[in-house]
């Protein structure tokens, strides 16, 4: 669920949170809107792990510290790869309750029949494989923060009795009887338009106007260009100290940075410049990452992934995973970026679908499905 803005370090124009003359964005100060520090003729901008100097981040920043000191509900929306978690661990850092826990659960990453003892927790014995007691996300959460990633991804079943918890402020454990009492902050994220969830039946109205109390959109990479120099120099800068190494960007990358479109936005940013450090003796290109990251297909002949009318949507999931996996030349962080998913989200499923052929689950992989990959899924 980490979107890749979790960085910090000695960067030029950026300011180091452990330098005594740069004061922290802290939660006593919530009315600040962010730290600046000027380097050169450039005044640089940081909320806590995020970076930042557009309108849009500072619009961001600011919606952040207003909703901080409360209790609110938030919902965050924003493509994949814009850093939602990250907004809401910042709300979290900055609010009263900072020294409490703050618990994440990615919805999407578990499956349907587990989501619930995740929640919520449940006694030895409820069912097969509850061998110990196990505290949920809510009651490790407890006068702390929850956030629910991927909240479109649960269940309408498992809405309804959020929804419940987030009335009453009670829940019980699978397996057992008595009711427990809870005070937990919940903050909750979709890659998804809000609204069309729930026009399209996806999210429930009620669990909607629950959570979206405050309501944060996360701007796209594209939607905040000025910044894309900024974030690629914070994270190069965090190889060249893990590395020990003084590389820097081409003049190409420069230009690069600014004409690609950006549809992974801050984590494909991320881990493009992560591939060209890799590739560079002393000059970071990433035009020549991207290059490199594509794969090589022959012997194909179309651009699809066929399914039999019919097929149940786990197993059009685990067909079409396989299928990128396969074009992709087995790069899983590459796959996920294809797929519009986190890598967490993305070894999940794998792992998901490797636990079905230890259990003797019948495997979508061996039904006769015939899988066709050229350049696109």
């Amino acid at each position: 669920m980490n979107n890749g803005l979790n960085v910090c370090g000695a960067v030029l124009g950026v300011p180091d949170r452990e330098h005594q003359n740069v004061t922290p964005f802290q939660a006593q100060n919530d009315e600040q809107d962010c730290m600046r520090h000027t380097a050169a003729s450039d005044a640089m901008m940081r909320c806590g792990e995020l970076y930042g100097s557009s309108d849009s981040m500072q619009h961001l920043y600011k919606l952040i510290t207003k909703v901080a000191p409360t209790r609110a509900n938030v919902l965050i929306s924003g493509e994949s790869g814009t850093g939602k978690e990250l907004v809401a661990s910042e709300i979290h850092r900055l609010s009263r309750e900072s020294d409490k826990p703050f618990v994440a659960l990615n919805c999407g990453a578990i499956s349907p029949q587990l989501i619930e003892a995740e929640l919520f927790g449940h006694e030895r014995g409820s069912f097969t494989g509850a061998v110990r007691m196990h505290k949920g996300c809510f009651e490790r959460a407890a006068g702390g923060t929850l956030f629910l990633d991927e909240l479109t991804e649960m269940s309408m079943e498992m809405q309804v009795k959020l929804l419940r918890v987030l009335e009453t402020g009670r829940f019980s454990r699978v397996g057992a009887d008595d009711e427990i009492q809870v005070k937990v902050r919940v903050i909750a994220a979709t890659n998804r338009d809000p609204q069309q969830a729930v026009d399209t039946g996806i999210l429930r109205s009620d669990l909607f106007y629950r959570l979206s109390v405050f309501p944060i959109s996360v701007p796209t990479l594209r939607e905040r260009e000025q910044d894309i120099e900024l974030l690629a120099k914070v994270f190069l800068a965090r190889l060249n100290e893990e590395d020990g190494t003084r590389k820097m960007f081409s003049k190409s990358s420069r230009r690069f940075m600014n004409e690609y479109h950006w549809p992974g936005n801050v984590r494909e940013l991320k881990n493009m410049v992560h591939r060209a450090f890799i590739l560079a003796d002393q000059d970071v290109d990433l035009a020549a990452a991207i290059g490199a990251a594509k794969p090589v297909v022959s012997g194909v002949e179309s651009d699809c992934v066929t399914f039999p009318l019919g097929s149940r949507l786990a197993d059009a999931e685990q067909r079409l995973i396989f299928a990128t996996l396969g074009y992709c030349g087995g790069n899983k962080t590459q796959t996920a970026e294809v797929l519009g998913v986190s890598l967490k989200t993305l070894y999940n499923r794998l792992n998901e679908y490797q636990s079905k052929v230890f259990t003797g689950e019948p495997d979508v992989q061996g039904r006769g499905m015939s899988v066709n990959v050229n350049s696109g899924v």
